[in-house]
């Protein structure tokens, strides 16, 4: 059994992945705008990532924009068969890397056009999309249109699945009446607990919850909460933030992403690591801080 392993699996769409992911963001250049310093080492991190055992992989063509995707493209086709491939879409970059909305059906369509022409897919297995009415968090409002638009291009066989990213729990439920939302990726760690609730009604669905940003918004007092209970299990604050995730409910998927080899043995250890009753205690609390 690999450390992977050991994290279990869960339902995405209809295949069982493992519960420790990996997110290719961070493979293209600062900001997330064009080509990583390093490309060779981007694609030895992707080959590294499915030698480990991950077979999930998040990503984006507005990544780059289109960078990540072709770097796992050289990394990886042709792609193992229990490779899930997972992207987003509903933003493009202008020639500074801003991210603006792209949400009219032309957009949506090309950009999913774009993910398989990059990845040289035919058919995405989950497209997510992501809410753009705040772009730094969820905002009430209708995604009627954006939705309908993808479950369009479900129907022609472009995508296979479709979930919901930077969303309300309204959102959620008003998504599931237009087409079957199989993922929700949203921000939430140790100190950002909005969704709680959320996590529970999906895992009552059987539908898994992909947080962002495990380490995303820690004041100063609770990084050193962190910091005190990784000392005390002889881990990085990185490692026990995901393996709190992954104790958290059955029904997170993790993605954390690295452009380094190292540290993504380091994520990847969180998998196995066993947090006691004592430390969750002093974890649990952060949120409440």
């Amino acid at each position: 059994m690999s450390l992977i392993d050991k994290a279990g699996t869960y339902t995405l769409g209809d295949r069982q992945v493992k519960r420790l992911g990996y997110g290719a963001m961070q493979l293209a250049g600062p900001g997330v705008f064009g080509p990583p310093k390093d490309p060779a080492r981007a694609v030895q991190v992707l080959k590294d990532a499915i030698a480990a055992g991950i077979d999930h992989i998040d990503t984006s063509d507005f990544y780059g924009p289109h960078i990540t995707n072709q770097l796992i493209k050289q990394a990886l086709h042709p792609y193992p068969d229990d490779l899930c491939l997972v992207t987003k879409v509903s933003a493009r970059r202008d020639e500074t890397g801003a991210w603006l909305p792209a949400l009219s059906p032309a957009e949506l369509t090309q950009a999913v056009e774009d993910n398989l022409r990059n990845l040289d897919l035919e058919q995405m297995e989950v497209v997510n999309l992501r809410s753009m009415l705040d772009v730094h968090g969820p905002a009430e409002g209708s995604l009627e249109a954006p939705l309908t638009t993808l479950a369009e291009l479900r129907e022609r066989g472009l995508i296979k699945h479709i979930g919901l990213s930077n969303v309300t729990a309204r959102q959620v439920a008003d998504g599931q009446k237009i087409v079957p939302i199989v993922c929700v990726q949203n921000q939430y760690n140790l100190a950002n607990r909005a969704d709680d609730l959320l996590i529970d009604q999906l895992a009552a669905d059987g539908i898994p919850y992909v947080p962002f940003f495990p380490l995303g918004g820690f004041t100063p007092l609770q990084s050193d909460t962190l910091s005190d209970v990784a000392k005390t299990l002889e881990a990085t604050p990185m490692q026990v933030a995901l393996a709190w995730l992954l104790k958290r409910s059955p029904n997170i998927l993790l993605i954390p992403g690295t452009s380094s080899p190292g540290h993504l043995q380091q994520n990847i250890q969180a998998a196995a690591l066993e947090i006691p009753a004592a430390q969750m205690a002093l974890l649990d609390r952060i949120g409440g801080q």
